[in-house]
């Protein structure tokens, strides 16, 4: 089912599929060190600035015994010398067993996956989609609420350029969630996303404004304004530090809210809320070394 499979879209996924990442990868949560992936070797292609990914990546690799080579910047390489991203994909295919690429483009790591003859793994393209993130937030939602079904999902923030938030909405999609997308209007979620619940039959409210509904929450899903995504800077001007969740927030929301972020955070959220029971944003990070263990060893078919 996963052998030799590309990891390019949260579309991709059915809901039985995703459910056996999850299950999967709760069996790799000791972080013993095994040598199941002795002898592959991963690739990270990263096109675009990244630190919990490909250091997530990176680690689980290591510690089921594979080895990585790969890049962080892409000035260090021959893209650089006008080498094309599908000659870049054939000549690394060369070397490893497996590739993860992010780049600022959307559909790049399709086409990636189209040059390859080894499963690709997108960590990121653009806007557009990011499904290792979202299974890894899937994973911290099922852990620290102990379901997927029938919950209040808020998504606060960047919902128009974020591609984590756009990916975790079609996941969450399968599992009977009723979301709350909190933004101002010019970065409300796209219309698309929101076709796609009409479809299901999915409840949502849009709102600019937190308060209105913290108190239905019981998870908070924050976004920062990507400065990155915006074509114009005076409209990251005009946005940024719309939202800044602090210890008030307690007052307004669930006992046994979970407040999520896919980080890097800048001032969206407090260090103040760090320590509350609330805040899973860094166990969220963590829960990356299990996810991507699983998915490594059930594209290189060493589990199925």
């Amino acid at each position: 089912m996963f052998k030799n499979r590309d990891i390019l879209s949260i579309h991709d996924f059915s809901k039985k599929e995703l459910l056996h990442i999850l299950a999967t990868a709760k069996k790799f949560e000791k972080r013993d060190k095994i040598d199941l992936l002795k002898g592959k070797i991963l690739a990270t292609l990263f096109f675009e600035p990244s630190t919990r990914t490909r250091l997530s990546f990176t680690s689980a690799m290591e510690q089921l015994g594979g080895q990585v080579l790969g890049f962080a910047t892409p000035g260090v390489t021959s893209v650089k010398k006008g080498e094309t991203l599908w000659d870049t994909i054939k000549m690394t295919e060369q070397y490893v067993d497996v590739i993860v690429m992010r780049n600022p483009i959307e559909g790049a790591p399709r086409l990636a996956s189209e040059a390859a003859n080894v499963p690709v793994i997108n960590a990121g393209d653009g806007a557009n989609q990011h499904p290792t993130q979202t299974m890894l937030d899937l994973y911290t939602i099922q852990k620290t609420k102990g379901t997927l079904d029938g919950l209040n999902i808020g998504m606060l923030g960047d919902l128009k350029y974020g591609r984590t938030v756009h990916s975790l909405t079609t996941a969450l999609s399968h599992f009977k969630t009723n979301f709350f997308f909190i933004a101002p209007n010019a970065l409300q979620i796209p219309d698309e996303y929101l076709e796609e619940l009409d479809k299901k039959g999915l409840k949502y409210t849009k709102t600019a404004k937190l308060l209105d509904v913290s108190k239905k929450l019981d998870v908070l899903y924050v976004t920062r304004i990507q400065q990155e995504r915006f074509p114009d800077p005076l409209e990251y001007n005009k946005y940024k530090g719309v939202y800044k969740l602090d210890k008030s927030l307690l007052e307004h929301i669930k006992p046994d809210l979970k407040i999520m972020h896919p980080l890097p955070r800048v001032d969206e959220i407090s260090p103040e809320l760090d320590e509350t029971s609330h805040a899973v944003y860094f166990e969220q990070a963590g829960n990356g070394i299990p996810v991507r263990k699983a998915l490594l060893a059930l594209v290189l078919g060493k589990v199925e």
